[in-house]
């Protein structure tokens, strides 16, 4: 039976908390410096969190930082460095990372960029969206289960995309290499990579009291857009007006900290609700892909990106 809940598609980040005590949780949002990264960020800490924001730009992450704080009341908003397409960066934010960690929020994110690949040999899209967040957790698996074994619970959320849609998982070609680069593509199976994750996460760590689930956030205009032809962004706004950021963060915010989702693991939600499975997504928004949710490619995904990982580190 699929999870359902009393919200919708208009319902805010503050919307989906109400009620909702977060005091004492430790919280992480990657790419919390734009977009719904910053209503995430805003209504877990307006709920009592500890949040830190990790993010490329340290300027722009206490200025969102200090906003924060200055409109919640809440001064528990840190700002770490974190560069998701570096392993080097990952290890030493693990590293300088004390204590019990409540959730992380896999919200960083690049859509639809020119061919680039990182430093490590990884396309962009992939490392950013998949890769990097698969490190980092890794790396924060200790204190996930350490908040896990205290309160009996830790939750992992994906901010995937109705996006996933386009692309399974190319295993035979994930980073472009003998196929034609299409940055749509690389988006769409970086994304299907990401509801992957939380399927074979599920499987490995439920025992450990650790949830990890997906999303999708709905359109909402923003900087990740930016890759875009202007007008063929410009012609879409235009007849799709689209989800306010604080609307765009309630999938989220419900699933980082809901009590309604207390156990519920490896699915896939949008507008605060599990996508039903469908053959195509439903106008380009809504349900999951079967793909997406397929367990034996979960774990040979999990394998591959393990692989991929230590190769790197030596």
């Amino acid at each position: 039976m699929l999870m359902s809940t009393p919200f919708t598609a208009s319902s805010t980040a503050m919307d989906v908390t109400t009620g909702v005590d977060l005091t004492g949780r430790a919280m992480i949002v990657t790419g919390a410096s734009s977009g719904i990264g910053v209503e995430t960020a805003r209504a877990l800490a307006a709920r009592g969190a500890q949040v830190t924001l990790a993010v490329r730009d340290m300027d722009a992450g206490q200025r969102t930082a200090d906003t924060i704080a200055a409109t919640t009341g809440n001064d528990r908003v840190s700002v770490r460095r974190l560069d998701l397409t570096d392993l080097g960066s990952i290890g030493a934010f693990s590293t300088e990372w004390n204590g019990p960690l409540h959730a992380l929020i896999h919200n960083a994110g690049v859509m639809e960029t020119p061919q680039t690949y990182t430093r490590h040999g990884w396309e962009l899209q992939f490392a950013t969206n998949h890769l990097g967040h698969f490190a980092l957790t890794l790396a924060l698996q200790s204190a996930l289960t350490e908040a896990a074994t205290a309160t009996g619970e830790a939750r992992i959320v994906a901010v995937s995309s109705s996006g996933h849609g386009s692309s399974p998982v190319r295993f035979d070609d994930l980073f472009f290499r003998r196929r034609p680069y299409d940055p749509g593509q690389a988006y769409g199976q970086s994304k299907t990579a990401q509801i992957l994750f939380a399927v074979e996460a599920t499987r490995r760590w439920a025992h450990h009291g650790i949830t990890a689930n997906a999303l999708m956030p709905g359109g909402v205009w923003t900087n990740l857009q930016r890759h875009w032809d202007p007008d063929r962004r410009a012609r879409l706004q235009a007849a799709f007006p689209g989800k306010t950021l604080q609307q765009g963060a309630a999938t989220s915010v419900l699933l980082a900290a809901s009590p309604r989702l207390r156990g519920v693991s490896g699915r896939y939600f949008d507008d605060c609700n599990e996508a039903e499975p469908v053959e195509e997504i439903i106008d380009g928004l809504h349900g999951v892909r079967a793909w997406a949710l397929d367990q034996d490619a979960a774990r040979r995904l999990w394998d591959v990106s393990l692989a991929l990982v230590d190769a790197v580190r030596g």
